[in-house]
Order: C-alpha cells, then sequence, then structure tokens
C-alpha cells in the first residue's frame, strides 16, 4: 500500500493512554488491565510506524527536446514532450495535470536563444485551467548574438500553487521580437556534453490544501 499524506489519507493521531490507577496491594486484573492499555497503544504507534515507511507524495518531472518559436505578441505554450519522472503528476498536451489536490511547487527552466545583435524580451507566465494567474508573469531580456554565436540564457523560476484534484498548470511566453526561440541543444564536444532540453519542468506536492 502506497500513502499519500493529504487532507482525506492522513496519518493516525494517536494520544497518549490513560493509565488506571494502581491498587494498593497487588492485583492480576489491575496488571492486566494495564498491559492491555499499554498492548494497543503500542500497536497503533506500530501502525503508523508502518505507514511511514510506505510514505508516497505526487511529483512530475518533464521536459522537452523540441525547439519552440512565437509569433511576435502572442501568448504560446511552452512545449513539454517528455516525462522523466511521475507518480500523480501527468503531462498531456504540455497540461501538468495532478490527480491530488494539494500545494505544489511548480520549477522550471527554459532554454532561450537570441540571433538578433541586439538585446530582445521574453515574457513568460503561469495558466491555471486555462485562466491567467495574476502576478505570475517574469519579464527578462536575453542577450544579443556576438561572435557569430547566437545569445543564450537559461531562465528559470519556481510558484507555489493551490491545486484541487485533476486541475492542470500550462507555462506561457511571447517575445516582442521573433530572433528569440527557445532551443534544444545536440550533445556537443569538445569537451563532450550531453543534450540540453528546451524546457524543463518539475512538479512537487508540498501540503494538503488548509481546511
Amino acid at each position: 500500500m502506497t500513502l499519500i499524506v493529504t487532507s482525506d489519507k492522513a496519518l493516525q493521531r494517536v494520544a497518549p493512554p490513560n493509565l488506571p490507577n494502581a491498587p494498593v496491594e497487588y492485583a492480576q486484573q489491575y496488571h492486566d488491565q494495564f498491559s492491555n492499555v499499554l498492548r494497543l497503544y503500542f500497536n497503533r504507534l506500530n501502525t503508523i510506524i508502518g505507514q511511514l515507511n510506505t510514505l508516497s507524495v505526487p511529483y512530475g518531472a518533464f521536459s522537452s527536446d523540441q525547439d519552440q518559436t512565437a509569433v511576435a505578441n502572442t501568448a504560446t505554450l511552452m512545449t513539454l514532450n517528455t516525462t522523466d519522472f511521475a507518480n500523480g503528476v501527468s503531462i498531456a498536451t504540455s497540461k501538468i495535470t495532478v490527480a491530488t489536490a494539494g500545494i505544489y511547487n511548480l520549477q522550471f527552466s527554459t532554454q532561450f536563444a537570441n540571433t538578433n545583435s541586439n538585446v530582445q524580451d521574453v515574457y513568460i507566465w503561469l495558466r491555471q485551467n486555462g485562466v491567467d494567474i495574476p502576478g505570475s508573469t517574469g519579464f527578462v531580456s536575453i542577450p544579443g548574438s556576438h561572435g557569430g554565436t547566437d545569445g543564450h540564457a537559461i531562465v528559470g523560476w519556481n510558484y507555489f500553487l493551490s491545486m484541487t484534484a485533476g486541475q492542470y498548470i500550462e507555462i506561457y511566453w511571447s517575445v516582442p521580437n521573433t530572433a528569440v526561440s527557445i532551443q534544444h541543444l545536440a550533445a556537443s564536444g569538445t569537451p563532450t556534453k550531453p543534450a540540453t532540453q528546451s524546457v524543463v519542468a518539475t512538479m512537487t506536492f508540498v501540503s494538503a490544501l488548509p481546511p
């Protein structure tokens, strides 16, 4: 059994037992009652320890191996097409969906490229169930190309999100100038370096929703 610690599947609460008062003289009935109370208490503690050994929390790690472009001044969905790890969090059409209600930590990073010699700007924001999240927009600048090499920057940050079961998050971006794109880089050398995913996003369960 796997236990998810949420408001509807919480660890049991165990209160200290009320031990019976000892008689002045020895009485087997008292000792039997005393032992039984302790036995029940320790059995409940043992159950909780068993739950702790099987704790699991929802999480997901996703990425993209695609180059991505946008029409100037147009809201564009960042593509996620690879599931690296998942437990109760999934992606479909780049929507990050949770199966269990809770507070989640979304972290993401994006590899931007700029072919223009001037610094160019990018806007990034979040949508929850298709609705823009107020205050979620980031405004960043990507260095210009230099010496025949595109300007590059990895941009990322994290948010805490209140999610109900079945809700999803999308990451959106827009650019005033189409010289800026999201870039997947193949493995290269020298020295030998692994490939670079264009977008990486993780969603991790933090806590049950407040009562």
